[in-house]
């Protein structure tokens, strides 16, 4: 799974060829979820508030990127980095 992006100790990646809707995984610790890109809700998993907030954030700074690397993947280009929060 390429890890897309890395901030505040949370890993942001995508898998090629994944299911729909379009959306990324999120690591950080033992805890782990799945966002949707269009609504930057949790579609499975969980995060603590403060995480899933930092999250949320990134994501919505960052929502055209993510669009473009789920593109990517499922044509199995390679992922771009995205920038951290910071």
């Amino acid at each position: 799974m390429p890890e897309i992006s890395r901030f505040f100790g949370t890993a942001v990646s995508m898998y090629y060829g994944d299911h729909a809707p379009p959306h990324f995984h999120v690591r950080y610790g033992s805890h782990k979820a799945l966002i949707a890109i269009d609504t930057l809700s949790v579609i499975r998993g969980s995060l603590s508030p403060r995480v899933l907030g930092f999250v949320i954030e990134w994501a919505a700074q960052h929502r055209v990127e993510l669009v473009e690397n789920w593109e990517r993947a499922r044509r199995q280009d390679p992922l771009y980095p995205i920038e951290p929060l910071e």
